[in-house]
């Protein structure tokens, strides 16, 4: 029984494989085009988030994908700040299909890469002497069954006014 269990450890090690190579920031940005007078307003956010995720394949089964956290905080009509990060990882990933390897880059690995992107915006944030930034947690599996959803109606649309 030991064994047969050792067999099957061993072959899911040389199917399957998800290592994290290197957390990075790529890009940081941040702009207060009112400030100082924005300062000397009463504080009422109002703030809108923008989340992208892109990957790329380096060589052999490595793979980057950057998330990218764009807030943008007003308080009435007054832009208060504006601030990006663009988090990256580099994973290595092989012996997953197209499914799998669809899903991993498009949600696992953008989970992975999340907090750090808070953490570097939140601080960017405090930086520009603006009250901390606490972003809600992100699913993203979620949001990846968005877009599979989004794509394939927007594929049957693109078929059906072909015929």
């Amino acid at each position: 029984m030991t064994e047969q269990t050792n067999g099957a450890a061993a072959q899911g090690e040389a199917g399957a494989q998800f290592s994290l190579q290197r957390i990075y920031v790529r890009d940081l940005s941040f702009e207060a085009p009112k400030s100082p007078e924005i300062f000397r307003q009463e504080w009422q956010p109002n703030v809108a988030l923008d989340l992208n995720t892109k990957q790329k394949t380096l060589d052999g089964d490595f793979y980057e994908v950057v998330l990218t956290l764009s807030v943008t905080v007003k308080t009435g009509e007054e832009v208060a700040f504006i601030a990006e990060v663009q988090q990256a990882g580099i994973f290595l990933i092989k012996g997953l299909d197209a499914q799998a390897m669809s899903h991993t880059l498009g949600a696992f690995c953008p989970n992975i890469l999340f907090p750090y992107a808070r953490e570097a915006l939140d601080s960017l944030v405090t930086r520009g002497s603006f009250p901390a930034l606490m972003l809600s947690p992100v699913n993203f599996d979620a949001l990846y069954a968005q877009e599979l959803a989004r794509l394939q109606q927007a594929g049957e649309a693109a078929s059906q006014s072909q015929h």
